[in-house]
């Protein structure tokens, strides 16, 4: 198995820690920083799906906000590096039982401590099936857990005094901590949760601007938190997140300095932004991986039949052609259902040839398919249209089109709020655009959440217990190369049944004004916000 780094651009890569991870008693950060007096930054975003609620957010546009207003108990720095958070040590002796130290410094901007029941009592909130959050799944790995009751206290989660708890949890626990389900929340949260995530109180590098500080469908205000005292600082006095219905709007915005950061250029500017934007572009590898997902209830997509559709779709679409027409060489054809930037990347896997062009192939295993069950009517390849994404959509339907010979076209939802809606609720009725965002640096990370069955963001409703098995096998293994293997034997089992069709990584492609500095896009494609300067 030849495993390696590809990209557009450098990211470098920590793999895996150890037993023990450990860091300063850190109280040396500057919320204030450099700024000057009023340096808000603007950024574009897309609006919220839910609540911000950590454990409730799993999409991009809330995923932004609830990560500059909190701190886990670790974070991930630019380059994927686990740093220390909110703990002063996670150290264990037998690689399942993990004793957590906090720094004695930490409070949320209300003021209140941030004290290990806050953790503790967060991730038995939020790994509860009776509130329904959708990142319940990250907390599968601690002792006690259940997806098929109610666990008001799972046993692997002991508080030991107020700075110090222990988790007692799978050996690769500890590698997924830097992820925003893990955040602590403040006891009023469980006051009114609903209402605590219209204005939240977090313990990060910035806090809600006030009283309405989110205006639905226009803007989210956040300004730097003056109580933080952790390893980091604010350069900027705060961001604005404006929330676009285009992409295209928002660059317009950029070139005319109305917009200080974009954090994806609009395909239809893929052949200019570099020019127009000089040394201010930004274009490298990124943890984002597009693929094309297909409900296992559609009609003709189940069974042997859907495997043969599945394989034949994918093969019909010339991946390097929409890549070098459409995105201008940003993108790169995919290998696998992860993505480079992460341990456990693995080429040449058995079944990969299935992601190549093959028109011979693919009309070879559609006509199989038919003689199965025929197939009639139209193929709508569906998408939000407020993004990026609608090109692409219609070169690859032309793709379907020409190289099967089926009638296919694209369907659009004005938002991006209204599409994930009807993935949830599986009345897309045809294949739809999916795409994932690394919550932390590891392979694992793009099987368990999108391919396991009754997993937060399986939108493809699969389900394969000899799948589900190896992941579980996966991540009970203490050696990292075992561990490796096994996923490796996982994404075997996608490749075969093709849950989602793999399309491309990513390249993040972004832009700032000529107003700001200190730019730098992070291993999963968000820019440092922290760092930013304005002029």
């Amino acid at each position: 198995m030849k495993r390696s780094r590809i990209g557009f651009g450098f990211i470098a890569l920590a793999a895996a820690s150890a037993l023990t991870l450990t860091g300063c008693s850190s109280s040396g950060g500057d919320a204030g920083g450099a700024a000057d007096a009023g340096s808000i930054i603007t950024v574009n975003t897309t609006e919220p799906q839910k609540a911000l609620i950590p454990a409730a957010t799993s999409e991009v546009g809330g995923g932004k906000v609830v990560d500059v207003l909190w701190e886990g108990l670790v974070y991930y720095d630019a380059d994927g590096v686990t740093q220390m958070g909110v703990a002063e040590s996670i150290e264990s002796d037998n690689g399942t039982t993990w004793t957590v130290k906090l720094r004695d410094d930490a409070v949320f901007s209300d003021g209140t401590p941030v004290l290990a029941k806050n953790f503790v009592d967060t991730w038995n909130y939020s790994a509860n099936i009776d509130n329904a959050l959708d990142n319940q799944a990250f907390f599968a790995a601690i002792k006690g857990y259940s997806d098929s009751k109610a666990v008001e206290e799972m046993e692997g989660l002991k508080i030991v005094d107020d700075h110090t708890f222990t988790i007692e949890a799978t050996p690769d626990f500890p590698d997924r901590l830097g992820y925003s389900a893990f955040y602590p929340l403040p006891d009023v949260a469980f006051e009114d949760m609903e209402a605590f995530g219209q204005n939240p109180i977090g313990n990060g590098l910035y806090k809600m601007d006030g009283e309405g500080a989110w205006k639905h469908d226009e803007s989210i205000k956040v300004v730097k938190n003056e109580t933080y005292v952790g390893p980091r600082s604010v350069e900027n006095d705060g961001i604005d997140f404006k929330v676009y219905a285009s992409l295209d709007a928002a660059y317009t915005d950029l070139l005319a300095n109305n917009l200080d950061v974009l954090d994806q250029i609009p395909d239809t500017s893929f052949a200019v932004f570099q020019d127009e934007l000089g040394d201010r572009a930004v274009n490298q590898a990124s943890a984002l991986t597009t693929t094309l997902t297909i409900s296992e209830n559609l009609e003709h997509f189940s069974g042997e039949e859907g495997k043969l559709r599945r394989a034949a779709l994918s093969m019909a679409i010339d991946r390097e052609e929409i890549i070098d027409v459409i995105f201008e060489g940003t993108n790169i054809p995919a290998e696998d259902f992860t993505s480079p930037v992460v341990d456990g990347y693995a080429e040449d896997l058995k079944g990969s040839e299935k992601l190549d062009f093959n028109v011979d192939e693919a009309k070879k295993l559609w006509a199989e398919a038919d003689k199965i069950s025929p197939f009639e009517g139209t193929i709508e390849v569906a998408t939000n249209s407020d993004g990026p994404h609608q090109v692409w959509i219609e070169a690859v339907a032309n793709q379907w089109s020409t190289n099967l010979g089926v009638t296919a076209a694209p369907k659009l939802y004005p938002t991006f709020a209204a599409f994930l809606e009807d993935r949830e609720q599986d009345v897309v009725g045809g294949p739809f655009r999916a795409g994932w965002q690394g919550d932390y640096p590891g392979a694992y990370n793009y099987m368990q959440p999108l391919y396991f069955t009754n997993a937060s963001s399986n939108h493809g409703f699969y389900a394969n217990p000899e799948f589900d098995k190896l992941l579980d096998e996966a991540v009970a293994e203490s050696d990292h190369d075992a561990r490796n293997a096994k996923l490796d034997q996982a994404q075997e089992i996608l490749l075969e049944d093709l849950p989602s069709i793999p399309l491309w990584y990513q390249g993040a492609t972004g832009g700032y004004s000529e107003g700001i500095d200190n730019v730098v896009f992070g291993w999963n494609s968000v820019p440092i916000f922290n760092e930013i300067t304005k002029n």
